[in-house]
């Protein structure tokens, strides 16, 4: 898989804003990284969650760790673009740095959840939505048991919630099924290309 020059890649003066949602375990994290390293002008924008940090996450970086005092108290003083409750903990997107970023002419990717992106789209409705999706209940399943993170009763939980994340697809501008890693990725930069080519829906004179 060749890299593209960053010409190739032509921008608008205001950055994009992406979402890109999934079931746990997808992979969807994985093709964000890649995504990153080989396209310029993108960034990912660092959520904030009152769930406990996995090992190898770093605050600030992965997550901005936060306790659910915390949370509420930003909830109170509007600062998010979105915030949902998901899997007994909360999520949200920070609004200051992604419109800071958006106006820097940075392209801005969301990983988040399907009701947040739902409100994502409702605020910025030209929010472009990719969900990332697994070749089968069957194969996601034995995905989060070799990550070994989870207990039986976790992980029946997380394939109930799939099985309603999966449901919500046409909600969806774009779906890649990550079946083979590379060729999703393929597949996810296709979509970054066409969306930075795409003509403004503005009034022709």
């Amino acid at each position: 898989m060749t890299d593209l020059p960053e010409s190739s890649f032509p921008k608008p003066s205001r950055g994009r804003l992406f979402v890109l949602s999934g079931p746990s375990g997808v992979g969807k994290g994985s093709l964000l990284a890649a995504l990153l390293d080989r396209v310029p002008g993108i960034v990912k924008s660092v959520s904030a969650t009152t769930r406990l940090a996995r090992p190898g996450e770093v605050d600030g970086v992965d997550y901005h760790f936060l306790t659910r005092e915390q949370f509420v108290a930003d909830i109170a003083a509007d600062r998010f673009v979105e915030y949902a409750e998901y899997n007994r903990n909360y999520y949200g997107t920070p609004l200051a740095p992604v419109a800071l970023l958006r106006d820097q002419g940075m392209d801005v990717v969301l990983e988040i959840e399907v009701q947040g992106a739902q409100i994502v789209r409702t605020v910025v409705p030209d929010t472009v939505l990719i969900f990332i999706q697994p070749p089968s209940i069957e194969t996601l399943e034995e995905r989060l048991r070799k990550r070994g993170s989870d207990s039986e009763i976790r992980i029946a939980e997380r394939l109930s919630i799939a099985t309603a994340e999966i449901s919500c697809i046409p909600l969806y501008d774009y779906a890649i099924v990550n079946d083979d890693f590379d060729h999703a990725l393929d597949q996810l930069r296709s979509i970054l290309v066409a969306e930075r080519c795409r003509v403004p829906s503005e009034p022709r004179q």
